[in-house]
């Protein structure tokens, strides 16, 4: 069966069946490929956050917005920090983050809105991305969620969030987006402990020395299903960043000294 993440453009993927419900939505998340970073960083990193040359990153920012049509000043990213803090995208907010680490929105891993013209962003080399869209209320939203903010519900403070603004949760389809997969993903009792007992037979594997191999894709299935979340609604992707060596950046694959991919979900004018 086919991806949901669909790819026709070396530098992204996207979700096409979203974008065919709505022809204003772009939404997706790039490759490692067709950027000017130089290495570690080659070569389409968005991270500003690394120590990348912050000329080459926004010049890797602008050719996206080109590409997307979705101008870098209606680009808003949070000062993620692996907590599951959600914030509300007003106009006020465009250009957060877009060419500045230091104004991007504080303590923020989650960005929800329904205002055409702006584009939520997260960076990601491993952690999950997490996607919403509600047909109905016209509201979006992007998540990043690492083991932290997974075992911490992030999935579940953005459904929360959704439902503070009008939505009903067995309308909103959730994509699942690129990041390491159960097989590569291999963690101690430090992180299975925060694992709740009722989920972990259906999300880790045992393994010698007790140490798990962890799927984060399911974990965060599983806790959008005890929120409300119709399971023909979530999308789950395929890929794995730290596998698909030669699409992604990788945290642990590169021992942290990697370039960033961007998740964006937003609406063009």
């Amino acid at each position: 069966m086919a991806d949901l993440f669909y790819q026709d453009d070396i530098s992204f993927l996207h979700i096409e069946k979203w974008q065919r419900m709505n022809e204003r939505l772009k939404v997706g998340f790039t490759t490692r490929n067709g950027g000017v970073s130089k290495a570690p960083f080659h070569s389409l990193n968005f991270g500003l956050h690394v120590s990348d040359h912050k000329a080459e990153v926004i010049a890797n920012r602008e050719l996206l917005a080109n590409k997307l049509k979705l101008p870098l000043e209606s680009w808003v990213s949070g000062e993620q920090t692996h907590k599951t803090n959600i914030k509300i995208i007003s106009q006020e907010d465009k250009g957060k983050g877009s060419v500045d680490v230091h104004d991007a929105l504080k303590d923020t891993d989650g960005l929800i809105t329904n205002k055409p013209g702006i584009a939520c962003t997260a960076f990601f080399a491993d952690c999950v991305p997490l996607y919403f869209f509600d047909p109905i209320t016209g509201y979006i939203g992007i998540a990043h969620a690492g083991w932290k903010g997974t075992v911490n519900r992030i999935a579940e403070q953005m459904i929360q969030t959704f439902k503070n603004v009008g939505a009903d949760p067995t309308n909103i389809l959730v994509a699942i987006g690129p990041c390491i997969s159960q097989e590569a993903y291999e963690v101690d009792e430090n992180v299975i402990h925060y694992v709740d007992d009722n989920l972990r037979s259906k999300v880790a594997i045992p393994k010698e020395n007790n140490r798990y191999l962890l799927d984060l894709k399911q974990l965060n299935v599983e806790i959008l299903l005890q929120y409300g979340i119709l399971r023909n609604n979530i999308d789950v992707t395929k890929y794995c960043t730290l596998q698909h060596n030669h699409l992604f950046f990788s945290h642990r694959r590169d021992n942290g000294k990697t370039g960033r991919m961007l998740g964006y979900i937003g609406y063009s004018t």
